[in-house]
């Protein structure tokens, strides 16, 4: 019983934070890494409960309980293989998960008033410290099936049903739009948050257990998805979702207004060296510029801290609702205020000016929370006589994120969608309404978390390796009658 109350004489620890005036200069990682003991004891403070709310509300079912418990007895391997065992990614789920709204935000040491433990840390601890012990083992594929599978999107869910696929004895084709493998993890998410050797090391993992990449590859233009299924015995669709939403106000056209993902990719190329016109020229470059964001979610708080290390002259997040209310990570919206920005709460742009074909300022009406709307949410509306006008030099849309029309890019009308864009598949084999074709992550479920994605592959994997082995009896038994 002793060793189950560690949490009341062990205090909550994450790891220790760069001073904001200091990780507002680069694009490291913010946080330093645990040494071993506090690891232990953080680890330690796990109550070991009988029903692990953790593990329940993780998306992968992590076993948490088992490999904090391993942790804290110094049995790192153990616990890094066990982590290992249900999650592809899991130093980068450590990174990037909202812990606290998802395993931390359920600990029972949390309800406790205890501080949850800090299971996040613990996880990104575990695996960094496998990949310099060398525990980390390269990927080995199972016996040859002859049979290929081709999946279209290098995002984590890609990925993830691709090293399963390869694990089974597949052979495995990723294509990618982009130049370098990793989807969002690559190109959407900045350094600060995840440092694109972590992605880059699970790619080079991939590659060199014989998963072929096909980057720069666009499905429509370099091949159909006829022509892929013609390579291929299946396929798996995991695009994700890209395609920005737009804001209907006056000026939304003008110079200086610029999507997020635009934004955050040329900032991330320029991180890689890239040469990014569009960013040294200035149209996605913050500096010097008064900055404005709109939107509440985790990609307008990367918006923001991008902008201040790009050396914005001011950076303002405008929220049509409040604090309590907003979809993002609290814990990143404490991490902006603490590198400089100016959170505007029950705000929506109604116009940006614009001067000289480039916007000047944004007209923000003050908003307030009406009745719930069908999602149960308090619906804001227009607080009449309460606008504002604030400075912008470049406003970023951070409205979320829409499926592409795959069907008319692919030259697929047959692909079944919904009419969000999104794309159909039975709930049960997760195949589309095209044989052979499945698709998993946010093309399938909408913008969510990486997560998700990873269970999404992991989960889609499984159904493609029983149909593939199913249609392989059917090919010998037609083979053995001819």
């Amino acid at each position: 019983m002793a060793d189950m109350l560690q949490f009341v004489d062990t205090a909550q620890a994450y790891p220790a934070k760069r001073t904001a005036t200091d990780r507002a200069e680069d694009f490291r990682e913010i946080a330093e890494r645990y040494a071993m003991p506090a690891a232990e004891d953080q680890a330690g403070r796990c109550s070991q409960c009988g029903v692990p709310y953790c593990s329940v509300h993780c998306p992968l079912h992590n076993h948490i309980p088992d490999w904090l418990r391993l942790t804290a007895e110094g049995r790192l391997r153990e616990a890094y293989e066990l982590s290992n065992s249900t999650s592809t990614m899991p130093e980068i789920c450590g990174r990037i998960c909202p812990q606290d709204r998802l395993c931390e935000g359920n600990c029972v040491i949390e309800f406790t008033g205890h501080g949850a433990v800090t299971i996040g840390s613990v996880e990104k601890f575990i695996t960094d410290t496998a990949w310099e012990e060398g525990w980390v083992e390269p990927l080995v594929a199972g016996p040859v099936r002859g049979q290929s599978v081709g999946v279209i999107g290098a995002g984590p869910a890609g990925l993830t049903a691709a090293e399963y696929l390869r694990v089974h004895g597949y052979d495995v084709h990723v294509y990618d739009r982009h130049d370098r493998a990793g989807g969002l993890l690559t190109y959407g998410i900045p350094g600060f948050k995840l440092e694109k050797p972590v992605v880059m090391r699970r790619v080079d993992r991939l590659k060199a257990g014989g998963i072929v990449f096909h980057e720069g590859f666009d499905v429509g233009r370099d091949a159909t998805m006829a022509q892929l299924r013609d390579r291929h015995d299946a396929l798996l669709v995991a695009t994700g979702v890209y395609k920005a939403r737009a804001i209907d106000v006056g000026g939304a056209d003008a110079d200086g207004v610029v999507a997020a993902l635009d934004y955050l990719v040329a900032s991330n190329r320029k991180s890689f060296g890239d040469a990014v016109p569009e960013f040294e020229d200035g149209r996605l470059n913050a500096d010097g510029k008064h900055v404005v964001v709109i939107g509440g979610g985790d990609t307008a708080m990367d918006c923001v801290r991008t902008a201040v290390r790009q050396g914005a002259a001011s950076v303002r997040c405008l929220y049509r609702r409040d604090r309590a209310n907003m979809p993002g990570s609290q814990r990143e919206v404490a991490n902006a205020e603490e590198e400089g920005v100016e959170f505007v709460w029950l705000a929506a742009p109604e116009s940006f000016a614009v001067a000289d074909d480039r916007v000047s300022h944004v007209r923000a009406n003050r908003m307030r929370l009406g009745r719930a709307d069908a999602s149960g949410r308090r619906a804001p509306e227009v607080d009449p006589g309460q606008a504002q006008d604030l400075p912008a030099d470049l406003v970023i849309k951070a409205l979320g994120f829409d499926a592409e029309e795959l069907p008319h890019l692919w030259d697929a009308p047959e692909l079944g969608v919904t009419r969000w864009g999104t794309v159909l598949v039975d709930p049960r084999t997760l195949m589309t309404s095209l044989d052979g074709v499945f698709a998993a992550g946010d093309i399938v479920r909408g913008a969510s978390l990486v997560v998700w994605a990873i269970r999404d592959g992991r989960d889609v994997a499984a159904q493609m390796h029983k149909w593939l082995k199913a249609n392989a009896k059917v090919a010998v038994r037609e083979r053995v009658a001819a």
